[in-house]
């Protein structure tokens, strides 16, 4: 069984900063590929940011230079530095991975942590 469990969202005035964090556990061999994604009121979820396993990284346009993926891979874990945010910035952050098991290879994800960005 594997889980992964955000933490880090809330509330913060428009220009402020956030940091999301991810912790993965459970029986994991190793993990190909971490991310964060994104989901507002009526919208579909989208991808912010990911992170292989060979640190290339991709970003959504409208987050790059603000937004910053980083890992702690001894530790399963993974961040989202938010600076600059703005009200369209308001969702809830979901974090995902593509996690090697003994027996397969398959997307997790966690449980959402929600962020607020009041205009």
């Amino acid at each position: 069984q594997v889980q992964l469990v955000e933490s880090g969202g809330g509330l913060v005035q428009a220009g402020g900063s956030l940091r999301l964090s991810c912790a993965a556990s459970g029986s994991i061999s190793s993990i190909k590929a971490m991310a964060w994604y994104r989901q507002a009121p009526g919208e579909q979820r989208e991808l912010v940011a990911a992170i292989t396993g060979t640190d290339s990284t991709n970003y959504a346009d409208s987050v790059k230079g603000r937004f910053t993926i980083s890992t702690d891979n001894a530790k399963n874990t993974w961040n989202l530095q938010m600076n600059s945010l703005k009200p369209e910035d308001t969702a809830v952050y979901y974090c995902g991975a593509k996690i090697r098991t003994l027996l397969i290879v398959r997307d997790y994800w966690g449980q959402g942590t929600q962020v607020t960005v009041p205009s």
